[in-house]
């Protein structure tokens, strides 16, 4: 793309707005060149009167992602007063809806109603561009909206809007579907040569598929019938149907109609794939109660869409950029986020492979991109490769200074890297940092950094922070955080046990996924002798029986403790110790989670040709196993920490399953979904243990990976 931008007609005149498409395209990829005030600069300039229909919308897109990323109640005010505007100028862009009167004539005469698909077919292509630039800023207005609400009436406000905007994006959805079905039977010797398949190093490995969901079948939306029907061999259902049970068959493969503009073809597939996944991964309560409006997700179709704007998918070719639509990097990001963050908390869908190739691509054509730098730590970071992914941070956090909240991300990354490489010193740097600037949460990066030093010895600096903890937790639409209630009860019960917590930032390691993504010898030669100190000063040893599990080094982990786990013999005072028995089933839990790692690392771990570790895989998983049957046998004697023995249940699950203990992983799950209380002894709990939703995420879809025979 040029380095000066493209020339903007003046005066604007509303009939040609989409003139402004390649000056938006322009300020976008300035933007992600990290050259973010010249493209806020650019559309300002542009467009001073914020009255053009891209121009407007684009820098409400920029304002968005500004308050967002600050967090500040300030920031986000700006932002929806910016997305408000956005809705007035693509309101006062879109097709003017019929008289009261024609609208009834609608249910009679489909060319009448404005829920069909010859509405959408009467449209101008700058009408249909309004209505699909409404329809985004009205998803950032509710987004916007949920996170700076105080209250639940707000809250459900911005979700009713969502509704409208998921209406639109599917209408628009099932309009380009029938205009790509008559294009294929109009020239079926395309539709022919796309059939027959391809190789070339712009093809995936894999056998062509293609996808057997249209548009409006994967959920039940109802539209008004079209006049016209559809070509029935467009998809295996009807376009107004629910998705079926049963298999699907396979269908032609994907051929766009060149009638339709990428640009405006992007936005429908970023709006629809996206609302295909976040429907897709709502737990089951809240996803029951969307099906009573008629809405259901389909992961594998929202995932094509998001891939057609790229030519990612299966047998397709990579779109390149003089015939990109102006939202496929948005489109690519989105699809960076599902498989690389996202997938800590899902498995279904997951293709870390395909997000390397998007991410390869999308670095060679922006090098200094903050974005897609982040991008490039997180896969390192996935494949338990953290020292590498510290480096691409470092990066991302020297590739801009304009927008200084983007480095926050940098910094919490970082921090958790070094959590997964043991060096605790250098993560309560990154907490601190945090701390100082960011505003997302100042309850977990204090807690971070209190419990770093915590473990780190430095108990006087820790107990400061810790007492501030419960004062800066927030609130999201009139709920608290999960993360934040959970920091701020360890913080608690730091000062009620005279400042004293057990591997408090090995269990926030865990919490933030650390461990899962830590290399197998920082596993091995850090971790498991930390835990094996704190387990000797409760008087008992490792599960591997080892007493000399030292760390590379002094002998001393980093973490402050001696890395023995010599047992003292019993002792009634300490086990009549207030919390005893909570740190006991930690220590073994945390013990467990370090072993199963070492027995089966992560799936998309890309492990070190020559790391040495001293102990076979069948010996870590015994010891794993053990170590989990023993937070079980003590459960019932827990005080607080009960969420201790939910994840217990759910960590021996997933070391089953790699086990090849299909049936015994399934049993497990299954305890934590019932909704029973797994300690026995449940007297002492009142209402729901800590990080509950989270974890009944991750085993939901832990179930899912099982029955299609996928690693956890």
């Amino acid at each position: 793309m040029s380095n000066s931008p493209p020339p903007v007609n003046n005066p604007y005149d509303p009939t040609n707005a989409l003139d402004d498409i390649p000056g938006l395209h322009w300020a976008l990829h300035e933007f992600l060149q990290s050259r973010m005030h010249e493209s806020e600069r650019f559309c300002e300039q542009s467009d001073p009167e914020k009255q053009r229909l891209y121009f407007a919308t684009g820098f409400g897109l920029i304002q968005c992602v500004k308050g967002l990323m600050s967090f500040e109640d300030k920031d986000l005010l700006a932002a929806i007063n910016h997305t408000k505007h956005g809705i007035a100028v693509a309101s006062a862009h879109r097709k003017r809806p019929s008289s009261f009167a024609g609208r009834l004539a609608g249910y009679i005469v489909p060319s009448l109603s404005t829920s069909g698909t010859e509405w959408i077919e009467g449209m101008t292509p700058v009408e249909r561009h309004a209505e699909l630039v409404y329809a985004e800023s009205l998803y950032q207005k509710s987004l916007l909206g949920i996170v700076y609400s105080g209250d639940w009436l707000a809250f459900i406000r911005e979700v009713l809007n969502m509704r409208t905007t998921i209406s639109i994006y599917r209408q628009l959805g099932k309009w380009i579907e029938t205009v790509d079905a008559a294009y294929a039977i109009a020239h079926p010797e395309l539709l022919a040569a796309i059939s027959t398949p391809r190789t070339g190093t712009d093809v995936e490995e894999t056998l062509p598929q293609s996808s057997t969901t249209s548009f409006a079948s994967a959920n039940s939306f109802s539209v008004a019938p079209s006049a016209s029907p559809s070509p029935k061999h467009t998809s295996k259902q009807d376009l107004t149907s629910p998705p079926s049970n049963s298999t699907p068959s396979p269908t032609h493969p994907y051929l766009p109609s060149p009638s339709i503009d990428p640009h405006f073809r992007t936005g429908v597939y970023l709006g629809l794939g996206m609302s295909h996944l976040v429907l897709s991964m709502m737990p089951g309560k809240l996803l029951a109660l969307v099906e009573l409006f008629g809405y259901k997700g389909d992961r594998k179709f929202g995932l094509e869409l998001l891939e057609r704007a790229g030519g990612w998918g299966t047998n397709a070719r990579v779109v390149e950029r003089e015939t990109e639509g102006v939202r496929r990097a948005i489109c690519d990001m989105s699809l960076l986020i599902f498989h690389l963050v996202l997938s800590a908390f899902t498995f279904e869908g997951v293709d870390v492979r395909k997000a390397a190739r998007v991410l390869e691509w999308n670095l060679k054509r922006y090098p200094n991109g903050v974005f897609f730098l982040f991008g490039a730590g997180r896969l390192a970071l996935v494949r338990s490769q953290p020292s590498r992914a510290l480096a691409y941070y470092a990066r991302a956090a020297q590739a801009q200074t304009q927008y200084r909240n983007l480095h926050h991300i940098s910094w919490w990354e970082s921090a958790v890297a070094c959590l997964g490489l043991w060096k605790v010193a250098e993560s309560r740097s990154w907490w601190g940092k945090l701390g100082g600037e960011a505003t997302w949460s100042k309850a977990t990066y204090t807690y971070g950094e209190a419990a770093c030093l915590a473990t780190l010895g430095e108990h006087a600096e820790a107990k400061k922070l810790m007492e501030r903890v419960q004062g800066l937790r927030q609130k999201i639409a009139g709920k608290s955080i999960p993360v934040e209630k959970f920091v701020a009860r360890k913080a608690r019960k730091y000062l009620a046990q005279s400042d004293r917590l057990l591997l408090p930032a090995l269990e926030l390691a865990y919490v933030f996924h650390a461990i899962a993504h830590a290399p197998r010898e920082v596993i091995a030669r850090e971790m498991i002798p930390a835990v094996g100190g704190a387990l000797g000063e409760l008087g008992f040893v490792l599960s591997s029986g080892s007493e000399g599990l030292v760390s590379s080094g002094s002998g001393e982990s980093e973490g402050g403790v001696k890395a023995s786990g010599a047992k003292k013999g019993k002792d009634k005072k300490l086990e009549s110790r207030s919390g005893y028995w909570d740190d006991v089933c930690l220590a073994r839990f945390l013990e467990g989670v370090c072993w199963r790692f070492v027995a089966y690392p992560d799936p998309d771990a890309e492990l070190e040709p020559d790391e040495k570790i001293p102990f076979s895989p069948e010996d870590a998983r015994t010891y794993s196993e053990r170590a989990f049957r023993a937070v079980f046998e003590h459960g019932p004697n827990i005080e607080l920490d009960h969420y201790i023995v939910y994840f217990a249940h759910f960590e021996y699950g997933r070391l089953l399953a790699r086990a090849g203990n299909k049936d015994g992983a399934r049993t497990q799950f299954d305890l934590v979904m019932s909704g029973k209380p797994l300690e026995v002894n449940a007297a002492g709990r009142k209402g729901k243990y800590s990080l509950e939703n989270a974890l009944h995420m991750r085993t939901h879809a832990a179930l899912e990976a099982l029955d299609q025979n996928r690693l956890l």
